[in-house]
């Protein structure tokens, strides 16, 4: 009976497309799946997206969409974009989708009246773009994020608590005495030293915003939502039937490995296994978290201008290019510094030269000198056993590095297999002994042993770049179907016939190919800009006429003029003004977002039509008693609106 095994991409914040470094992590867990299923497990991968919280409000709020409708279209083009990577993934966790929502109002509902979250008020720095709170000694100079650098908030607000600091012994005795429950090493002994042995100590965690509405709620307090990380870790449960598929669940979990980015690392190696721990279930195997890719050594950033998008790389040289540069350029555990150069140089040397060259001379002498048949002969001469004893040698180093993910050590044992039969065909010379009919034999058995190393090669390469390998496979007349145990036995090829084909890799002139991805990522992110603003347009558009209704339901609505006595910018939010009105007799105070298209001086002492009746809101910890009216054309343009004659305040509009 097959053993299961269960592992997990981060569930991705889809506040915007994905970049290369997002698809990092991706393409490792799809290696590692096709690895482990060579291997014999039966192998089950989550991945999903994050879709709550406070950015994602913000960032749909400037689209003019509702939260779920923003991330419907961006979750689209992921699925999309693991479509085009042939991501094997098993299951695609949304924390929107029902049956999740019911799954983390029912674990919080467990864990209060457990007594392991409770009720108190919070007052910290918290970041937006990170969904993260930091007391005051966490912070960078300036208030700024220790994990982002960008500025925070300080914010005050009543919340539920996880009681974190209940768990700290455990959890210090996990990180301490369990080598395997996270890697690289390094990072637990940040872990211990930050968060868990530092002044401070591990603090309780707040878990419910008052002042957020995109979220699930509390089940029992309609006031709150549930804060994002116990909303988004709880998808790793949800996805393998946490709530109604017992068999499942009890199958898969617990993880046997949950890959995370380091900026993560801290919440699923502290914060996950406690609330684990109070629920009663069984803690993953693994935490690891990998590093970033940078470009040319600085964080990818949109603002900075320096992002590269998988899509062109894949249009331009296929899956199998990027999919084998991100494996092998790079340590998975630490950052890595990536470059069009240095992608280019790897595609020419490793796969041009080298695994390109050996199979397109193999086949090519295969159809010259022996009419495409490839068959042993059994003339052995000096290098032949150097060359098979190496090729048996490499499945055992490749399962020993990947019991680590050390997938750029695997990659590089395989390459040493592939540059030494490169060297076996210098060292046999087939052309010379075809020009030797006595040597007939020994020309077959030299092709020959070049085709059993580069069938090797094809079932070492499957997990890492799959196309490859099936091509390799089509070309030396190879079923596509393989076994790894195969990779340990030489001269399973009995007579094959070779399929002449074209180049897998052809080399590239790398100062055009740079000018060439440059083009396609620009007109990429151009198509993206157009696709933007069109869709914007339409959704004004379509927002144009509403739903026909009744005069008594117009009659509803309770609109007055008021007066902008002053204006004062909001202190947790950078787009918002706090405007102080004054509506006949009355007092009263709107937040809006309209800083961006109106100045203090030019909104005081306007009058300007409110909505009166309208529930009144928080905005980032500020009450807002009613809305401003105004309109905007399909061009972004925007004005408040008012009346035609300077009349009172406080009139009412009927």
């Amino acid at each position: 009976m097959k053993k299961n095994f269960y592992l997990t991409t981060p569930i991705y914040y889809p506040s915007d497309n994905l970049h290369i470094g997002h698809t990092y992590c991706t393409v490792a867990s799809d290696c590692i799946k096709r690895f482990k299923e060579l291997e014999g497990y039966n192998v089950f991968f989550t991945t999903g997206s994050d879709e709550h919280g406070q950015k994602i409000a913000t960032k749909a709020s400037e689209a003019g969409m509702e939260p779920k409708e923003y991330v419907d279209k961006i979750v689209a083009n992921i699925k999309k974009l693991w479509e085009m990577l042939d991501i094997k993934y098993d299951a695609f966790i949304r924390s929107t989708d029902p049956r999740h929502e019911k799954d983390v109002q029912d674990i919080f509902q467990k864990l209060y009246d457990k007594g392991d979250i409770y009720k108190g008020e919070y007052e910290g720095y918290y970041c937006t773009p990170c969904e993260s709170f930091w007391t005051e000694a966490q912070l960078n100079e300036n208030h700024t994020c220790p994990d982002c650098g960008r500025p925070t908030q300080l914010t005050k607000e009543e919340s539920y608590f996880f009681r974190l600091s209940k768990y700290k012994d455990r959890l210090l005795d996990l990180l301490q005495n369990n080598d395997e429950f996270t890697e690289p090493a390094f990072r637990k002994n940040e872990l211990i030293r930050n968060f868990i042995e530092s002044d401070e100590g591990l603090e309780d965690l707040s878990v419910s915003r008052s002042s957020l509405d995109w979220g699930v709620r509390v089940p029992f307090d309609e006031k709150h939502v549930i804060y994002v990380w116990i909303d988004a870790l709880i998808c790793y449960l949800s996805a393998i039937g946490y709530g109604d598929d017992k068999e499942k669940f009890e199958s898969f979990w617990p993880a046997d490995v949950h890959l995370v980015g380091k900026e993560i690392f801290r919440f699923h190696a502290l914060i996950w296994p406690a609330l684990l721990m109070a629920l009663d279930l069984p803690l993953p195997k693994k935490i690891f978290g990998h590093g970033w890719i940078l470009f040319d050594n600085d964080k990818m950033s949109k603002s900075k201008g320096n992002v590269i998008y998988p899509e062109p790389i894949i249009k331009l040289y296929g899956v199998d290019a990027l999919k084998y540069f991100l494996l092998r350029e790079f340590s998975f555990g630490s950052d890595g510094s990536f470059s069009k150069e240095k992608f280019m140089q790897r595609l020419n040397s490793d796969l041009a030269n080298d695994l390109g060259n050996l199979l397109s001379r193999t086949v090519a002498m295969a159809i010259k000198y022996n009419e495409g048949i490839i068959e042993d002969k059994g003339v052995k001469d000096g290098p032949d056993d150097d060359l098979k004893d190496l090729a048996l040698s490499v499945k055992g180093k490749v399962e020993e590095a990947m019991e680590h993910f050390r997938f750029n050590v695997c990659l590089e044992e395989i390459w040493k297999l592939i540059r030494r039969s490169n060297k076996y065909v210098d060292e046999t010379e087939p052309w010379i002994l075809a020009k030797d009919e006595s040597k007939k034999n020994r020309l077959n058995t030299v092709l020959y042993n070049l085709s059993e190393s580069l069938r090797i090669i094809s079932i070492l390469i499957n997990p890492f770049i799959a196309n490859t390998s099936k091509e390799i496979r089509r070309q030396l007349g190879l079923e596509e179907e393989i076994s790894w145990e195969d990779a340990k036995v030489w001269g399973l090829i009995k007579k094959a016939k070779v399929n002449k084909g074209e180049v897998i890799f052809p080399r590239l002139d790398i100062k055009k190919e740079i000018l060439r991805l440059d083009e396609e990522n620009a007109k990429l992110m151009e198509e993206r800009a157009i696709s933007k603003k069109a869709e914007e347009k339409e959704e004004k558009n379509a927002k144009a006429f509403k739903d026909e209704i009744a005069l008594d339901d117009f009659n509803k609505l309770d609109i007055r003029l008021a007066l902008v006595e002053s204006v004062e910018d909001h202190p947790n939010a950078d787009r918002l003004y706090l405007l102080n009105l004054k509506i006949g007799n009355t007092k009263r105070q709107i937040v809006s977002n309209i800083k961006d298209k109106y100045t203090k001086e030019e909104l005081t002492g306007k009058k300007i039509l409110v909505l009166c009746n309208l529930k009144a809101h928080k905005f980032r910890g500020i009450e807002s008693q009613g809305m401003l009216l105004a309109c905007e054309d399909e061009d972004g343009k925007l004005s408040i609106a008012s009346t035609l004659a300077d009349i009172k305040d406080g009139a009412i509009i009927s």
